[in-house]
């Protein structure tokens, strides 16, 4: 069973708004860019990647939760992340029965994730410049 498999049998087994919730999640993030993949992590968790992780989705009880792996270090003007800010890099959406989405700003989430996960692929294969002093070589 592939992933995407998963995740929608997932969906399709949480019969109440959460289920729903996590659909609309689901069809926004895709939308955002064509190449979007989707992976079946930890157990059972839909995550979402490009270049790296952009985010994993959980049903718990009583929300549904969007945690971007490095949300920390994203924009975020239309304050969606209202969760997991005890944390050094992570940042998560909590959403609620009635919460509605604001897929304009979640696509635009996800696609500065995609930047920046881009961003820290190309510069881990930057090598060091040669003959340049550094504090770590000084």
């Amino acid at each position: 069973m592939t992933a995407s498999e998963r995740i929608n049998r997932m969906i399709e087994e949480i019969a109440d708004w959460r289920g729903k919730m996590l659909a609309s999640l689901r069809k926004c993030i895709l939308a955002a860019d064509p190449d979007i993949s989707e992976e079946w992590k930890w157990m059972g968790s839909p995550v979402w990647e490009r270049d790296g992780i952009i985010a994993v989705g959980n049903a718990h009880k009583g929300k549904v939760k969007l945690t971007f792996m490095y949300g920390a270090n994203l924009p975020d003007p239309d304050r969606l992340f209202n969760a997991g800010f005890e944390g050094n890099e992570r940042r998560a959406i909590d959403l609620f029965e009635g919460d509605k989405v604001n897929e304009r700003a979640l696509k635009a989430m996800i696609r500065a994730a995609i930047a920046f996960n881009q961003a820290k692929k190309k510069s881990a294969k930057k090598p060091a410049a040669k003959g340049r002093t550094t504090a770590k070589t000084a």
